[in-house]
């Protein structure tokens, strides 16, 4: 017998267990978090988005639509704008069933040698302590009583060394290590896995491919860099009940640099 999972993937409805359930994305007011937050609200979901500015995320919200989304300005590192944007949330949409972690930042790039250790440590706040964090809190708030499932946004930088941006790279290892773990701590109710993205066509990694795109996706065995749908596609899968038997998992999202010995 073909599961009513399979005929309804097969007939290109809608991802399994998103329509209805709502989602707090971070880092959301453009790029990998607002194609994330784009693709829960086409599959039904309600979101909030987070990011600094409450301009951008209005504009943001707008697009959305003002039915489906509100927009919590604040710093992903600041205790006070989490716990705000996760009461919110469960006030305003009546759950909060679904976390993805994105904020992220790289203030300073070069050898790790010579790397200022106070821009380490809020690299290291933001892109690991601060996932953890936000986790915590959506734990506290809705996911301890109610079950959910959580998705980080790492990168290949923290599956393989890369020269330069060495502890952005290393902040997202300890991410991916945190997701491993959590996944064995909030099992069997709550499922934590991450994604690990190569170059994506971002403002935010637009200085590596700034140029000269076409020679950097050319390294690339698909021959191109990524977009934000793509990212989209394989986190919402991860929180879907298509999902359901998957946790503590990485996906390399990566047109295959990786295996070509690229970064």
């Amino acid at each position: 017998m073909v599961s009513k999972r399979l005929v309804s993937r097969q007939g290109g409805d809608v991802v399994q267990g998103i329509a209805g359930k709502v989602a707090l994305v971070t880092g959301a007011s453009r790029g990998i978090g607002l194609g994330i937050a784009q693709r829960l609200v086409d599959e039904g979901a309600k979101v909030c988005i987070t990011a600094r500015k409450q301009d951008v995320l209005d504009e943001a919200v707008n697009q959305l639509g003002a039915a489906n989304a509100i927009g919590i300005a604040g710093k992903a590192d600041d205790p006070a704008h989490r716990e705000d944007a996760v009461r919110r949330t469960v006030e305003t949409f009546g759950s909060l069933d679904l976390l993805v972690n994105n904020a992220g930042i790289n203030p300073v790039a070069g050898p790790l040698i010579d790397f200022d250790l106070g821009a380490a440590r809020k690299t290291v706040e933001v892109n690991a302590l601060g996932a953890l964090a936000w986790t915590q809190e959506a734990y506290r708030a809705w996911m301890k009583d109610h079950g959910g499932s959580v998705v980080n946004i790492s990168s290949v930088s923290g599956v393989k060394p890369a020269p330069m941006i060495g502890m952005y790279g290393a902040s997202k290892a300890m991410l991916i290590s945190l997701t491993e773990t959590l996944a064995v701590e909030l099992g069997p109710t709550i499922r934590v896995n991450a994604v690990a993205p190569a170059i994506v066509k971002t403002a935010f990694a637009e200085p590596l491919y700034q140029g000269n795109e076409d020679g950097v996706a050319a390294k690339y065995p698909l021959r191109r860099l990524g977009v934000p749908e793509d990212v989209a596609g394989s986190v919402v899968f991860l929180l879907s009940d298509d999902a359901a038997w998957l946790t503590g998992q990485t996906i390399t999202l990566d047109g295959g640099i990786t295996l070509a010995g690229g970064h």
